[in-house]
Order: C-alpha cells, then sequence, then structure tokens
C-alpha cells in the first residue's frame, strides 16, 4: 500500500517551515482506498510568494486545525504505506520536522516520483510536476494546491507502475512486506484480485516473479492455479507470497504484456509461450510470363508473407473481396483461368489478364496497392479498443509494423493522431511474434476503431 501526499508550506527558513495543507492518498496500485485533506494553521505568517504560487492566506488558516490536532490521523493513514511524493526529500523531511517538534520520530520508506520518472521516462524537457503531467497528458487541477498536485502525482505513479516493465517498484514493495514477518494465505490473495482483464503477477518470499499469467478473469484463472493438481501448480502453491497484477482492459494488450514480461523476467515456472504463427498466408510470386500472383498457402515461416490468416476460409473470402474482375480469378485459384472459367466465377467485367490482354506492368501495379494495403510491415495505425473502465479508452500505436507502444485515456479527450498519443505511450518491444499477435486479435475480434495514418 502506498501513501501519495503533497504538502503546502509557509515558505522560509530551512527547518522552520509550516504545513499550510496536506493531502494524503491511500492508493494500492490499482485505485485509491482512503484520503485525508485538510487546511493547517502553521501559527506562523506565510511568505507573499508562496501567498501569491497556492493561493492559501493568513486569514484561511486561523480557524484551522493545528498540526498536532491532525497527527493521529496522518499516522493512521500511512502506517504500513511506502510514502510517495513528486520530490519525496522535501515532503518527507518537512513531516518528519513537524513530528520532530511533537516529540515523535515520523519514520516511512519513500519513493520519489521525480526519480521515478527520470529513470522511466527519460529525455523530457522537465520533470517539475506541472510540466510533466502536462506533457504526459495527465488531467490536474487546483495546480500548487496539496490535493491537486497529490491527485495528479497518484495518476503520474500508476502510470510509472505500468511503465516499469521489470516490476522494479513492486519487487521492492514486496520484499518490505517481508521484513513484517506475515505470510498471506492463499484465500487471502485471491480475495484481493479482481474479476478483470489483464496479467497476474506470482511473487516468491523474495519478491522475485516465479510465474506471470494473462486471463479475462485474473481471480478465477489464480484460483485455478491454487488449487491445481499438476506439478507445476504445486510448485508455485508452495513457493507463492504475493500475486500482483495489472488491468488491461482488452485481451490484446494483456497478451502482448505477457508475452514481454515472460521475456524480461523469464520467470521460472513458465513454459516458453507458443508461437502465435496464423496457419494460413498469402504470398506474392511472379510466374513465367511476369505477372504478380498472390497465392493463399499454409504459412512458410522460410518466406515473408503480406498478411496472414487462422484459416483457409478467411484467407479465400479476403482474396475473394480484392475486386470483381481479373483479381478475383487469380486470388481464388493462383492461376489464369479460361473465358469459360469467369462465367463459372460470375464475373461481369474483365481487364484481360486471364487472357493477356492487361500489361504486366498495369496489372501488377493494381497488385502492388493491394500488398501495400495489406502488408503488416508498412502499417501505420492507431487501435482503439475498450479501457479498464467504462469511461476510459485503450490505444496501441503502431508505426511501420513496428509496436510502439499502448496508452490509456479518458473518453474527454480524443487520440487521432501519433504526435497526441507518444507523450502517454506505455513503450513497449517488439517480439517475433508481437506482430502475429497483433494480426490474430484483430481478425478474431470486433468492436475496435482502427485509425490509419
Amino acid at each position: 500500500m502506498y501513501a501519495i501526499l503533497d504538502i503546502e508550506t509557509t515558505g522560509g527558513q530551512f527547518n522552520e517551515e509550516g504545513i499550510t495543507e496536506i493531502a494524503i492518498y491511500k492508493f494500492d496500485g490499482h485505485e485509491i482506498t482512503d484520503q485525508f485533506i485538510s487546511l493547517v494553521n502553521p501559527e506562523i505568517p506565510i511568505q507573499p510568494f508562496v501567498i501569491q504560487l497556492t493561493g492559501i492566506n493568513n486569514a484561511m488558516l486561523r480557524s484551522a486545525p493545528k498540526f498536532y490536532e491532525i497527527a493521529k490521523r496522518i499516522i493512521e493513514i500511512t502506517s504500513d504505506c511506502v510514502i510517495v511524493a513528486h520530490n519525496a526529500s522535501f515532503d518527507y523531511r518537512i513531516l518528519r520536522t513537524e513530528f520532530r517538534r511533537l516529540g515523535y520520530d515520523f519514520q516511512s520508506h519513500t519513493i520519489c516520483t521525480v526519480d521515478l520518472a527520470k529513470k522511466l521516462i527519460p529525455e523530457q524537457a522537465s520533470y517539475s510536476l506541472g510540466k510533466l503531467v502536462r506533457a504526459l497528458g495527465i488531467p490536474v487541477t487546483d495546480r500548487h494546491r496539496a490535493s491537486g498536485d497529490a491527485l495528479a502525482t497518484v495518476k503520474l505513479f500508476k502510470m510509472l507502475l505500468e511503465k516499469d516493465v521489470e516490476k522494479t517498484i513492486v519487487k521492492d514493495f514486496i520484499k518490505l512486506e517481508i521484513e513484517k514477518g506475515i505470510s498471506p494465505k492463499l484465500q487471502d490473495i485471491i480475495n484481493k484480485l479482481p474479476s478483470k482483464t489483464g496479467v497476474f503477477y506470482i511473487h516468491n518470499q523474495a519478491g522475485t516473479i516465479i510465474h506471470i499469467g494473462k486471463s479475462r478473469n485474473i481471480k478465477k484463472r489464480v484460483n485455478q492455479i491454487f488449487t491445481g493438481i499438476t506439478k507445476t501448480a504445486k510448485k508455485i502453491q508452495k513457493d507463492v507470497f504475493e500475486v500482483t497484477y495489472e488491468e488491461t482492459g482488452t485481451e490484446l494488450i494483456s497478451f502482448l504484456k505477457e508475452a514481454e514480461a515472460i521475456k524480461i523476467n523469464r520467470p521460472i515456472h513458465n513454459r516458453i509461450p507458443q508461437k502465435h504463427n496464423l496457419p494460413w498466408s498469402i504470398y506474392a510470386e511472379k510466374d513465367h510470363n511476369g505477372y504478380l500472383n498472390l497465392k493463399l498457402q499454409k504459412t512458410d515461416g522460410r518466406k515473408k508473407e503480406i498478411t496472414s490468416y487462422n484459416n483457409e476460409i478467411n484467407g479465400k473470402n479476403a482474396l475473394f473481396r480484392i475486386t470483381d474482375d481479373y483479381q478475383l480469378c487469380q486470388k481464388l485459384t493462383g492461376l489464369y483461368l479460361t473465358k469459360s472459367a469467369c462465367f463459372k466465377h460470375k464475373i461481369k467485367e474483365c481487364d484481360g489478364a486471364c487472357i493477356g490482354v492487361i500489361s504486366t506492368e498495369e496489372y501488377n501495379l493494381r497488385v502492388k496497392k493491394f500488398i501495400d494495403k495489406n502488408n503488416f510491415d508498412t502499417v501505420n495505425m492507431i487501435i482503439i479498443d475498450r479501457g479498464r473502465t467504462i469511461s476510459e479508452r485503450s490505444a496501441l500505436l503502431i508505426e511501420n509494423g513496428q509496436l510502439k507502444g499502448y496508452a490509456f485515456y479518458d473518453l474527454n479527450y480524443q487520440i487521432n493522431n501519433p504526435e497526441i498519443l507518444k507523450n502517454i505511450l506505455i513503450p513497449m518491444s517488439n517480439y517475433r511474434d508481437t506482430k502475429h499477435i497483433i494480426q490474430s486479435y484483430l481478425k478474431k475480434n470486433k468492436g475496435h476503431k482502427i485509425i490509419k495514418f
């Protein structure tokens, strides 16, 4: 559990500042579970430049509680939590100073989102909270007020957790949990998991990931593993200490994240992922007359396919839809047809490729248009799909057939071009199976929207 906070102060000499406002959001890595927001009477004047920056003045704080009156609530909400803040050294120092004045030694582990962002989102123009969240497309309200800045930090931290593909943040947190000497029961672990689509990570007592999986129902799948009787399931049951997860909204993102996470973390209880090659593909070959033939054949990993399909019928249907003339003859059979065969296939118009009337140059130009349109290696598109909540959508960016990454965005925003998307993108690596995972999903599933550019 994380306590994400922001503190506004009076300004002044080092270690003589007083707190004017504090906001704390208790965050479990997925959602806010508790919160505390309050103005604070610092019992000393606020510096004029701070009043101008925050809008908090001395008159507003006269009736506000003093720090000793809210200290108990702060201890309660931060208990057993890691303190997270943007420039954590400042907020943690201010908090410890106030408690020290009360004779209490406040201590906690901390995470600084400035340091995390520099590591996980390099080459940003600025790492100040305002400029960083604006560049990442994170909405922020009440800037320079504790509640607004703390809430923006929550959203930033959630994005950083997603960008941390090596799960360093989560592993370190689990190690802190181990220090408490509490080993959770399997049923307790299951009860914390959602019945939603996503990727799950099973950790041992050292925090190491020992198994990674995906499912449309995370809770159900983990429960199956915990009650399984196979050798692998029993080993996992013996070694498990914690299960963390990421909701993905769509199966496509869960497929891609699982494949990437397994390759990066190499869990000991994961099998090598199966190849996602689709069994039927279209290939282009020139015949002895110089005409480009598009042929549907069983997938051959030694040859470069134009596009692939999960079965022969879908491949033939795709070829059938190319045109209703000369190409149809060739795509259905891979051969030129006689005039009688044209009537059989109900072709009303024919440019004469079958009988050699149309030139190879003109014919091949038309075939190349089909190749360019369907060749995944040259495609540029954004795939819009469901998000993790009803008010959210997901987007995958593909440039020149290469997966660049994914992002989640609020429905109030419109993602229409790659430049907007790149600001909030969570990068992903391209592995051998990435293209086939995407192609297979797009052919098997409906409901997504594709923006080509």
